[in-house]
């Protein structure tokens, strides 16, 4: 079973200084690998006459693009910490683990998010949130936590796609040229499909895969119940409605579609302060659950808590985001050195010059968005991109921009998650603690839609190239 943990080994020296050794064969850590080929690129922009300063300006371009990112990263590293220290994160596991049969947690952990994202256009918020929860739930009843991390993601992914209020649904059809609701529409003749066929998997898995629940691991369910209702104070329906005040402004930001990064701010400050006043924990707690994590030891330094039950707790804080920030900004520096020459445009346009077939060009869309969403770990870039290089192509062959709209999201939206040195892959892993090496075989969602969409491409299935517009599209 994956663990909550990076694959590192901690090393204490004499002085007391805590490092992080990589274990041998393991693969070397993505912040290096993109520090190498970062040195590589510019040495080859040396080569060809280019400036430090031409260099610098194009990185620093780059990576400020990657500000709001970092800003909604640490948001959600205070939002953790904060909703454990409120006392929401537990009482909604105290609750979860009598609510859901462990034949269902799959399912659950698929569906849920997935409504969730729908609801509020995010899908970072939905995995750092709810995803969390079920995670929790799911460690407290031995589940396997790669599966519950996959559907967790696939279905996070695939309320976002499904929103009108996400940023990058929106974009996608902004890019394309399409109108929002054709473009959605249009995603539901391949993620629909995806949906169901991941929901039928995730049931099948929970019924075929033996869960421990015998007499022992029902024993430890219920210490963890005990545990969590000693240690935060939710035993009656006002306090449920006090502690539940966190979620409900998350709830209430995204409906009204209040800026993502003052929300998830506002959240923490009153999940904080119902920590201190509800709870009796002290102000001193309060700023280290939200700037280093929830610690069982520090906030409960006389209490002897289970190892599972401090598993659970541990989580969050500012610093909880630092690692993700990091590998984030080592890519957008490396692809801020390719932007010096253009590369990922020029070497979308001059690999797809050969197409001479609706299916040949549907397919290149797909698979020229998987590639440059994988280089340049920007999906709202991306989208430019693709829509830029291929609009021509699909007015030329008569193909309904809504398809290539929709092949911007199948292949860059739904690809991302999978990939562990992309910004979602990092944050996935900062708020689940599972890697995607480690998810991504059981992200059902993404693995069927790959598949799906080329099948309509190639028989023309759900393509549209029979629908009559009433005007022409923009271009043509």
């Amino acid at each position: 079973m994956p663990q909550l943990t990076a694959t590192m080994i901690e090393v204490t020296d004499s002085s007391g200084t805590v490092s992080t050794v990589k274990e041998p064969g393991e693969p070397m850590p993505l912040e290096l690998v993109f520090i190498f080929a970062t040195i590589i690129s510019i040495a080859n922009l040396f080569s060809m006459g280019f400036k430090w300063k031409e260099i610098e300006n194009k990185v620093v371009k780059k990576v400020a693009k990657l500000v709001p990112a970092a800003m909604i990263l640490f948001s959600i590293g205070l939002i953790v910490g904060s909703w454990v220290f409120s006392g929401t994160i537990p009482m909604l596991i105290y609750y979860g683990v009598d609510l859901i049969n462990p034949n269902y947690i799959y399912l659950v952990a698929f569906i849920v998010p997935s409504i969730f994202s729908i609801l509020t256009g995010t899908s970072w918020g939905s995995a750092g949130t709810i995803g969390v929860v079920l995670l929790g739930i799911a460690a407290a009843i031995d589940a396997n936590l790669a599966i519950v991390a996959g559907a967790v993601v696939g279905g996070s992914y695939f309320g976002d796609k499904m929103s009108p209020l996400s940023d990058t649904t929106n974009i996608a059809a902004l890019a394309a040229d399409v109108p929002l609701m054709d473009h959605i529409r249009s995603m539901i003749n391949t993620t629909g499909p995806a949906y169901i066929l991941a929901a039928i998997t995730y049931a099948i898995i929970g019924f075929t895969t033996s869960i421990n629940s015998d007499a022992a691991q029902l024993n430890d369910i219920v210490i963890l119940k005990d545990e969590l209702s000693s240690l935060f104070n939710f035993s009656n329906l006002f306090l449920t409605i006090i502690i539940l005040i966190p979620i409900i402004i998350v709830l209430y930001g995204s409906f009204t579609k209040k800026p993502t990064v003052p929300t998830l701010i506002v959240s923490s400050i009153i999940a904080a302060l119902i920590g201190v006043f509800l709870h009796g924990f002290s102000y001193e707690q309060m700023l280290a659950a939200l700037n280093t994590g929830f610690d069982t030891s520090l906030i409960f330094p006389d209490v002897e808590i289970s190892k599972n039950v401090t598993e659970i707790l541990n989580r969050g804080g500012l610093y909880s985001m630092v690692g993700p920030v990091i590998i984030s900004i080592m890519v957008f520096i490396f692809v801020g050195t390719l932007d010096c020459i253009d590369a990922i445009p020029n070497i979308i346009n001059k690999s797809f010059a050969w197409i001479k077939s609706r299916p040949q060009t549907i397919i290149s869309s797909l698979f020229a968005t998987g590639l440059t969403n994988a280089l340049t770990s920007n999906q709202f870039a991306t989208s430019y991109i693709i829509a830029e290089a291929f609009r021509p192509i699909y007015s030329k062959f008569k193909i309904p921009r809504k398809v290539l709209s929709r092949s911007i999201e199948d292949y860059g939206t739904m690809i991302e998650n999978l990939l562990p040195w992309t910004t979602t892959g990092v944050f996935m892993f900062g708020a689940l603690g599972v890697s995607a090496l480690d998810y991504w075989k059981f992200q059902f969602v993404s693995l069927y839609g790959f598949v799906i969409a080329i099948i309509l491409a190639l028989t023309g299935i759900g393509c549209f190239y029979n629908e009559k517009r009433k005007t022409p599209e923009k271009g043509e």
